[in-house]
Order: C-alpha cells, then structure tokens, then sequence
C-alpha cells in the first residue's frame, strides 16, 4: 500500500487553512480511505485522502473520477468540495451536520421512505463520470482473486452458472442508467435537517437505479416486505412486480459480488498493511455476504422472481 502523506502535511496545502487554528481527529468507518473532520477557526470540514491502492485493487474507481462524481453529486444529496489538494488524491468536503445512519435505524420502515427520497435526488442529479454494472465488477474482482491466488468463498465458482442467469435476466428490459452511489451501506446515509444526504462516493458510475434499491437491501439485511416497502417509496405507483423482482434479484447480485470485494480487500490490502487497522473482519463480512448470497441462489423461489422479470418460465441450474 502506497505511503499517505501525514495529516499536518496536507493541512498546510491548502492555503486558506495556513496560519489559523486548525484541529482534527480521524473519523470512524471508512474502510478503504482515510477520512478526517478538521476545524479551522471552529468551522468543521471533512478531509478525505483517497487510497490509490484501493482502485489499483478494483476495490474502487480511479481518485480523479471519484472526485469528479463527488462534485457532481454535491448538486443533489452529497456535501460541497471546497478544495482538491494538488498533487494527492485528496479532498476537502463540507460537513454534513447530521446523524449518520445506523444498520438498525435504515431498517425501521418509517426510514425507509427518506432513503428512496434520497436516492431519487440522486438519480435526478448530473450524470457521472463513468458506468458500473455489478456483474462486471464481478468478473474484475474474480480475476484479481486469480491474479493473486486469493481463494474464493467456498463454493462460489459452483453457483456460477446460476450467478450467468440472473445476469441475463436482467439485462432484459433494464431500466435507463441514473448516477448511482452503488455502495449505500448505512454509514454513507447522513440525516440532516434538510433531509438524508449521502456520502462517499468510491464505487460511484451510472447503473440501473434498481441495483441502487437491491444494494440499500442487501447492506440492510432487508427481507422481502423490508425491499418491498423501499420499491414502492422510490417507484411508487409505478412499481409492478416486476420491478420489484429486480430490486430483489439485484439484492442477490450485491451480496454475491461485494463478497469478492470483502475477499480483494481482505487478502490485498489488510496484507500489505499488515493487518486490520481499522477493526473490521473484511474476511468474516465476505463469509457473511457469500453466505446469504449463496442461500438465496439456491432458493426455490429464485425461479419465480427471474420468470417475473423475464415473463416467461426461467430455469436456474439449481432447478
């Protein structure tokens, strides 16, 4: 992992800062960068420092289009960029003055409608600067793992087929892409007084706003009535069973790719540092993950949602 220049230098590179009364602490949660509020004179910022490693790894997208999609988002839900720091792949934010979510509080159902509301600002917003299609992460991350012998979560090459099908059923009538965060685990949810704004924006590109949905639902732990319940806030009465079967499907397809991700993250980055240093288990959440995905894809009813999408009788492997 690439050497991160020290906090007080960053500090004294951006200019506005110099020569006033500058604190910072380290900020929890970030499992990739290295994030920091810092108060200048009183005033909070946020200070985020983006790892080049963590993209190397196809853990991320490339810093500079991080940054731009940041900004880019700042016109909806994200914070402002006050400044990029020359020469570092680093970024001075606002701060959101807020609460950030909890993996109980985007479960209650009376939250669930604030985070579709947040998403449809989201999607309504500038497009980003690039695509993401999960299934292509996928295979990205299956050839790191090969690249670097990292093993796969056990079983995880015998559901490959199954994995290939809901792929293709999806790719039938997929909705218009929209820029989506792609990575909305409850940390990146931000309640303010104005409404719940969304941060880190590191796996960010135009998708399918149904993977948005399935994502939220897989990060959630949600059950079916739980995913339900998000459809209909973001789609309202639009939504017919088949989308709402998307959603589910996508649900899927997070689990069984960020599995891989938890896996890259786990056998590359925690190595090279020498271990976890931010208290986080990355390979116990890719056994998590692979373990739900896995149960879902060998779920009798997988044939249902993908006939639902499709319209017609859609065998999986496993039937």
């Amino acid at each position: 992992m690439s050497a991160v220049p020290s906090v007080a230098d960053l500090l004294e590179r951006v200019p506005s800062w110099v020569g006033r009364a500058v604190e910072w602490r380290r900020l929890e949660g970030g499992l990739s960068h290295h994030v920091y509020r810092v108060d200048v004179d009183g005033v909070p910022y946020v200070l985020r420092v983006l790892e080049p490693a963590v993209s190397a790894a196809g853990l991320g997208i490339a810093p500079e289009r991080e940054i731009a999609n940041t900004r880019a988002a700042a016109a909806s839900v994200g914070a402002q960029v006050y400044a990029v720091l020359p020469d570092v792949p680093a970024v001075v934010l606002e701060f959101l003055p807020g609460r950030t979510l909890s993996a109980a509080e985007v479960r209650r159902p009376e939250v669930i409608p604030a985070l579709a509301l947040a998403c449809r600002r989201l999607h309504a917003g500038p497009a980003f600067d690039n695509d993401f299609d999960i299934f292509a992460k996928r295979e990205e991350l299956l050839g790191v793992c090969a690249r670097h012998d990292l093993p796969l979560p056990g079983g995880y090459a015998d559901h490959s087929s199954t994995v290939d099908v809901i792929r293709a059923a999806l790719a039938e009538a997929a909705l218009p892409a929209v820029p989506c965060h792609n990575d909305l685990l409850a940390e990146n949810f931000i309640a303010t007084s104005s409404g719940v704004r969304i941060v880190d924006y590191q796996l960010s590109g135009n998708n399918d706003p149904a993977f948005e949905l399935g994502d939220i639902a897989a990060e959630a732990d949600y059950d079916p009535d739980q995913a339900g319940r998000l459809a209909g806030a973001y789609f309202g009465q639009a939504l017919t069973p088949a989308l709402l079967a998307r959603v589910r499907l996508f649900q899927i397809a997070s689990n069984v790719t960020w599995a891989l991700w938890f896996t890259v993250h786990h056998g590359l980055l925690a190595a090279a540092r020498g271990g976890d240093a931010v208290g986080f288990d990355y390979d116990a959440e890719a056994a998590d993950k692979w373990g739900q995905a896995r149960d879902a894809l060998e779920d009798p009813g997988l044939g249902r949602l993908l006939g639902t999408v499709t319209g017609r009788n859609t065998p999986t492997p496993n039937t």
